[in-house]
């Protein structure tokens, strides 16, 4: 029977590169934590690790074990938070994971008064995930997934909150300033920049370039949307950003938003919950003011 303690302590020797550092994290002596591993091996008849200079490696065996250890104890945690918030009285702890780059500015607004109206529930933002933000959710890393791209999951629901489209911006002078669109041909010469995502997630290259075979020039990124459009303000190249976003951040600077396409690329914020968790009430409330948001 694996015990609970085996698998933590592997996460923590994995989390800080030594026994003596993972000892500490767990309240334990080196040695109890080394006593312990050596039973559990004697008893299975495998090795976790072997030492590699003043480092270890995790054997076969230990990696399949680490990598249980970091799928399991996340719901052990996730269990033992909510049981804590029922035995104090608490709302709970709210976990929101974001995949979508340009939503931080519409969360931040929204999260002062959320706090404001839910006192007692804990905020929590996570933009970094061991796979991607479903399977975050699904694996209790998060209890909420704020995504312009919800799929098709039996045990997610996904609600639209807002729609936006998106739009080309460039500089007030440059050639394609002055058309109220353009199509996928007038960027073959273009500098492209965008979120550090990979192409197959940038709706201007799957909605917009790849189905008329076209590629910017050059495609580089930038961490930030106030960099993005500082380097569209210089010449630098041009950007694609949502409409709203375009007008708040770009006020003042020199440059000019153009519809992609006579129909534009229409998108949606929605915002994914596991099933069956609709009606806990710090997640509704979250709802209730991202849809108000919308509005």
């Amino acid at each position: 029977m694996l015990d609970r303690q085996i698998l933590a302590i592997l996460r923590e020797v994995d989390r800080t590169g030594s026994v003596t550092a993972a000892a500490g994290r767990l309240n334990l002596s080196q040695s109890a934590l080394s006593h312990t591993i050596r039973k559990f091996e004697e008893r299975h008849g495998v090795e976790i690790w072997m030492k590699k200079g003043r480092g270890l490696r995790f054997t076969q065996a230990g990696s399949h074990l680490l990598a249980l250890a970091q799928r399991v104890l996340p719901q052990f945690d996730h269990a033992e938070r909510v049981l804590a918030d029922f035995a104090s009285g608490r709302r709970g702890t709210l976990r929101v994971g974001m995949e979508c780059h340009p939503c931080e500015r519409w969360l931040m607004r929204m999260t002062g008064i959320y706090l404001a109206r839910w006192p007692d529930v804990d905020f929590d933002l996570r933009t970094a995930f061991r796979y991607d933000g479903v399977a975050a959710l699904l694996d209790n890393e998060i209890d909420l997934l704020i995504t312009p791209d919800p799929v098709k999951q039996p045990d997610v629901t996904f609600a639209p909150v807002f729609d936006y489209e998106l739009v080309l911006v460039v500089h007030e002078a440059h050639p394609l300033a002055e058309r109220g669109a353009v199509q996928p041909r007038d960027l073959l010469d273009e500098e492209l920049i965008t979120v550090p995502v990979s192409l197959e997630r940038l709706d201007i290259y799957t909605r917009f370039l790849v189905p008329a075979h076209c590629r910017p020039r050059r495609h580089r990124t930038a961490e930030t949307t106030e960099l993005m459009l500082q380097l569209v303000a210089a010449g630098r190249g041009v950007t694609v950003l949502p409409d709203w976003l375009a007008r708040e951040e770009g006020e003042g600077l020199p440059v000019r938003t153009l519809r992609l396409g006579a129909d534009g690329i229409g998108k949606s914020i929605h915002l994914g919950i596991r099933r069956g968790e609709e009606e806990v009430d710090y997640l509704a409330g979250f709802l209730d003011l991202a849809r108000e948001s919308g509005r």
